[in-house]
């Protein structure tokens, strides 16, 4: 057996072949490492995605109350997808979830404070490697004066 390895063994110790070897083993690395890197990038923008469109939701149910339509919580986590959808956050629809709630406590004497809470599953890149990607859960009140 180690008479019909020999020659394998000896074309090994050419430096083309030994080149070829580091290669093969450090290019795995190296190509898992930047998928790694791309898809901490893919979730730093998923997450400044659903954390600047919630802010545009505040900003637009703080509007609506001061302009004297009171719009139900159904209606402010409509408009949550909708705008996490459209340009420029582009967030995909089936991976996107919010909830609106009153808060349990209201922390501002004159305000009603509404709990605006957006979920994105984030699109994993490395499944091959039984590697999921987490779910982004941003929360933030929203103070409406009365």
């Amino acid at each position: 057996m180690m008479a019909r390895l020999a020659p394998f063994f000896r074309r090994l110790n050419e430096p083309r072949a030994a080149v070829t070897v580091e290669f093969a083993l450090l290019s795995t690395l190296f190509f898992a490492m930047m998928l790694g890197v791309l898809q901490v990038g893919i979730g730093m923008q998923a997450y400044n995605a659903i954390r600047n469109a919630s802010a545009d939701v505040a900003r637009y149910t703080m509007v609506q109350y001061e302009s004297g339509n009171k719009i139900s919580n159904s209606q402010i986590r409509a408009y949550a997808i909708s705008t996490a959808k459209s340009t420029p956050y582009l967030l995909e629809n089936a991976r996107l979830n919010a909830q609106v709630q009153d808060a349990s406590t209201q922390r501002v004497t004159g305000a009603k404070e509404i709990t605006l809470t957006i979920t994105y599953r984030l699109p994993s890149l490395i499944t091959v490697l039984d590697i999921y990607s987490p779910n982004i859960t941003y929360s933030r009140p929203i103070f409406i004066l009365q």
